[in-house]
């Protein structure tokens, strides 16, 4: 270890020190805000499954990637601190971001790894509500690396919502013609999957089409999506050209989604971009109040992103979260068919808005836990009840999955129940917030692994895949063969879906690219490791 890189350490050990006497254990030191990194050069070439549009080439450049690294959650002390609070979050983009690293043989940047994000990107086949707002399941089992913890596994799922019962929609396809878009098919594979969302709308909806390069301009003004072969034509149209000018596409944008609001229905801006701005404004920061009051006014903000390498991931979610829409990230067609067809009603309709999801541990039987994801998210326990301070929103059926290490204390064995779950939601028309409460029994915790069901060993090799790449200090006795061979040990039907297969295959891929050192062996001794707190130095 380098002199600079031991100093860290024990400056970071001392940090750690004063934490633990407070009553609970470390967070990862804070990191720059925003993270620019620079990765291995990539010939961008267009996925498998797209064509390119006449005109359009693969660029070979020098690709960047903005990113944000929120740290990792700390192990708590339930006596100092039994409440974790925290915003339901449904976005897929980092984990199909990093599905695209893989594929094309390089590691993803750990800043690029939200835990939550890669969990909630499978389906457990949660069953969906009869009455309430919410269904909530639950299920714990010993955690195969992390000694004398448990894996606790918390599913929620919205109603459902027929997709002849989806509201009417005026949705604005804000579309990024920059110069950048024409790197590696990125306005193609726009073009496909904005043309496969044309597909599955109908009478109830209208559709208008903004692009923005160096200034922006209306392609199409609201029509109805009856008319297939206009709004066809006015996306074929399109190509790249000028600069980045993110802030004209979208006052443009909503100015159009404002003349042609549905009163309730869905209005919804769908940003297609690589979150590259270089005109007009270029952060995040200054387009957060704009999107936030247009989304109070009831148009939503949804981001998709496309591209490779040069791809501002910072961006693209933050502006979905403010908008109240959701963020994800289209590699590849088959990702785009996913979000604008199978799951459209939900993609497109809220049911809950300001979601916050918060679990009450009972100090008697927990002695301590650990968040897995959701960094980002995290909420103080004063703002579960406060209407004021925003939240995540679910779509129609969207479900929300949460893992935690939680470690029992003795009297678990003789206790009825270990926490309270509950949930606080607004309905999708506004108005107060409303409770929803569980408490959470004892008879859902498994003596093994392996008599935990095949949806929640899913998850927690969706969670370890994660921990991994994202280099987490307690995924050390975790190898990439254990993931492998949890997978392979699913119930055949599970094992064979085809999002299973290639989760299976992108576990292997990153097994053979990571070359890493454990940068914590010299210091901490993996035969020696302590599974309640991380090492402080002496």
């Amino acid at each position: 270890m380098t002199t600079r890189r031991f100093l860290l350490f024990a400056v970071f050990a001392l940090v750690t020190l004063a934490a633990l006497m407070a009553g609970c254990a470390l967070k990862r030191p804070e990191v720059p805000v925003t993270t620019t990194v620079d990765v291995p050069v990539l010939t961008e070439r267009p996925p498998d499954d797209v064509e390119a549009a006449p005109g359009e080439q693969p660029g070979t450049h020098q690709p960047q990637l903005v990113l944000q690294h929120y740290g990792v959650n700390p192990t708590v002390e339930t006596r100092a601190q039994a409440v974790s609070t925290f915003a339901a979050d449904v976005d897929t983009g980092s984990y199909t971001l990093a599905r695209a690293y893989l594929e094309r043989g390089t590691l993803p940047d750990e800043a690029a790894v939200r835990v939550e994000e890669f969990v909630n990107a499978f389906d457990y086949g949660y069953r969906a509500p009869e009455k309430e707002a919410f269904a909530v399941q639950v299920e714990a089992f010993p955690s195969p690396s992390r000694k004398g913890y448990h894996l606790l596994h918390l599913g929620v799922k919205a109603r459902e919502v027929a997709k002849a019962q989806r509201k009417p929609s005026h949705l604005v396809f804000t579309i990024d013609v920059s110069g950048s878009m024409a790197q590696g098919h990125r306005l193609g594979l726009v073009k496909q999957a904005l043309g496969l969302l044309v597909e599955e709308l109908d009478e109830r909806d209208r559709v208008s089409v903004v692009v923005y390069g160096d200034t922006a301009q209306v392609v199409l003004p609201p029509t109805p999506a009856t008319e297939k072969e206009v709004l066809h034509s006015a996306i074929a149209r399109l190509k790249p050209e000028g600069s980045t000018n993110v802030e004209a596409g979208l006052d443009l944008a909503y100015e159009l989604a404002m003349k042609g609001f549905v009163p309730g229905g869905i209005n919804r801006v769908v940003l297609c971009s690589d979150g590259v701005a270089n005109n007009g404004v270029s952060e995040a920061g200054g387009l957060w109040a704009k999107v936030k009051g247009r989304a109070s006014e009831g148009v939503t903000l949804s981001t998709v992103g496309f591209g490779m390498g040069h791809y501002n991931d910072v961006l693209m979610e933050r502006l979905a979260d403010v908008g109240d829409g959701h963020y994800a990230y289209v590699d590849k067609l088959a990702e785009a068919r996913r979000i604008f067809v199978e799951q459209l009603t939900g993609t497109l309709q809220v049911v809950a808005k300001d979601v916050k999801l918060q679990v009450e541990f009972d100090p008697k039987v927990v002695e301590r836990y650990r968040l897995l994801g959701f960094e980002n998210r995290v909420l103080a326990a004063k703002d579960f009840a406060d209407d004021k301070v925003d939240a995540g929103e679910l779509g129609a059926g969207h479900q929300v999955t949460a893992l935690y290490e939680v470690k029992l204390t003795a009297a678990a064995a003789e206790a009825s129940s270990f926490a309270v779950f509950r949930a606080r939601y607004q309905e999708a028309s506004g108005g107060a917030s409303k409770l929803v409460e569980h408490r959470l029994p004892t008879s859902v915790v498994r003596g093994a692994a392996k008599e935990a069901t095949g949806p929640a060993r899913l998850s927690l090799v969706a969670a370890g895949f994660a921990e991994k790449l994202r280099g987490s200090y307690w995924t050390r006795t975790l190898s990439w063969g254990q993931l492998v061979a949890a997978l392979d040990g699913l119930p055949e039907g599970l094992r064979a879906r085809a999002d299973v297969v290639e989760l299976r295959a992108l576990v292997v891929k990153a097994q053979r690219l990571d070359t890493r050192p454990d940068r914590f062996e010299k210091e901490a001794p993996v035969a020696s490791m302590d599974f309640d707190r991380l090492p402080v130095l002496e």
